[in-house]
C-alpha cells in the first residue's frame, strides 16, 4: 500500500484493561499495590546484593540483573496503564509507542535469556567447584550478561522496525493497555506476513535455544548431583535449582501461551489478562521465589536488621 495513505497517523489510543467503569477503582488499587510490591521487592533485591559482600557471587550477579530487567519492563507498561484507568485522553504518540515497545522488548528478552544463562553458574558450581572461580570469573559473567543485552537489543530493534513500517490508515484505537504486536496487527491495513514470519522465526529460535540450553544444563546438573555421596549435599544442590526451575517454568509458559497459540484461539480479553500477569505478577514473583527459599538472602536480611 502507498505510504502516503497512512502517513498522517501521529498517535495511538489505548482502550485499557477494561471498559467497565464500576471496577476501575478496585482494578487501580490492585494494580498499584502489585506494582509497588514489584518495585520494593526488586529494588530491595538489587540493593541487598550490592550491600552484602557474601552475595558478590556469579549467581547473585545474574540475579541482580534479573531484578533490574523485571523492574524495567514492568515500569515500561504499568505507570501508563494506571494513568489510563482514569484519564480521559488515553493517547500516546507514535514515537512514544515505539519507545515503550522497544524498552519492554529489550528487558523482557533480556530476562528470557538470563534465565537460560543462569544454569551455567549452577552447573559449574556443582560439577567443578575447584575450578569455579576461574570458569565463572567476573569477566566471564560480565561478558555473558553483555551478550544477553546485545541479543535482546537486536531482537527488539527487528520487531520495532518492522512494526512501525506498517500502514495504519483506519482506526488508531488499540484494544489493549499496552503496545503489543497482536492487537497492532489487527489495526494494520498492510501486509503483515513479514512481521508474523519474523515473530515466529525470531521468538521460535530464542524459545528453542533457551529451552534446549536449560534442558542440557539441567541434564548435566542432575548427573553431577547424583555423583554426590552425601544426602545433605544432594538436597542442597537440588534446592538451589528449584527456585530457578520455578521461575523458568512460569516465564516460559506465559511467553509460549502469548505468542505461540493458534490464531483461531486468540482472544483480546484473554491476551490482556495474560500480559497483565506477565508485566506485573511475574516481576513481583521472581524476587520472592529466589529469596524465600534462599538461606544466603535471609542471612543478609538478618545482618541488616542487626546493624539497625
Amino acid at each position: 500500500m502507498d505510504r502516503d495513505n497512512c502517513s498522517s497517523l501521529t498517535e495511538f489510543i489505548f482502550l485499557g484493561i477494561s471498559e467497565n467503569t464500576e471496577n476501575k477503582v478496585t482494578l487501580f488499587t490492585m494494580v498499584l499495590l502489585v506494582y509497588l510490591i514489584n518495585l520494593l521487592a526488586n529494588l530491595g533485591m538489587i540493593t541487598l546484593i550490592r550491600m552484602d559482600l557474601q552475595l558478590h557471587t556469579p549467581m547473585y550477579f545474574f540475579l541482580s540483573h534479573l531484578s533490574f530487567c523485571d523492574l524495567c519492563y514492568s515500569t515500561a507498561t504499568s505507570p501508563k496503564m494506571l494513568v489510563d484507568l482514569f484519564a480521559k485522553n488515553k493517547s500516546i504518540s507514535f514515537h512514544g509507542c515505539a519507545l515503550q515497545f522497544l524498552v519492554f522488548c529489550i528487558f523482557a528478552n533480556s530476562e528470557y535469556l538470563l534465565l537460560a544463562v543462569m544454569p551455567c553458574d549452577q552447573y559449574k558450581a556443582i560439577s567443578s567447584p575447584l575450578l569455579f572461580a576461574v570458569s565463572m570469573s567476573n569477566r566471564v559473567c560480565s561478558l555473558l550478561v553483555a551478550g544477553v543485552y546485545l541479543v535482546a537489543m537486536a531482537d527488539a530493534l527487528i520487531h520495532t522496525t518492522l512494526a512501525f513500517r506498517l500502514c495504519f490508515c483506519g482506526s488508531n484505537e488499540i484494544n489493549h493497555f499496552f503496545y503489543d504486536l497482536p492487537p497492532l496487527f489487527l489495526l494494520s491495513c498492510s501486509d503483515i506476513q513479514v512481521n508474523e514470519l519474523a515473530l515466529f522465526l525470531v521468538y521460535g529460535f530464542i524459545e528453542l535455544s533457551t529451552i534446549s540450553g536449560v534442558l542440557v544444563f539441567y541434564f548435566h546438573i542432575i548427573l553431577s548431583v547424583l555423583k554426590i555421596h552425601s544426602v545433605e549435599g544432594r538436597f542442597k544442590a537440588f534446592s538451589t535449582c528449584t527456585s530457578h526451575l520455578t521461575a523458568v517454568t512460569i516465564f516460559q509458559g506465559t511467553i509460549f501461551f502469548m505468542y505461540f497459540r493458534l490464531s483461531s484461539s486468540y482472544s483480546l480479553d484473554q491476551d490482556k489478562m495474560t500480559l497483565l500477569f506477565f508485566t506485573l505478577v511475574i516481576p513481583m514473583l521472581n524476587p520472592l521465589i529466589y529469596s524465600l527459599r534462599n538461606k544466603d538472602v535471609k542471612q543478609a536480611l538478618e545482618k541488616i536488621k542487626l546493624k539497625r
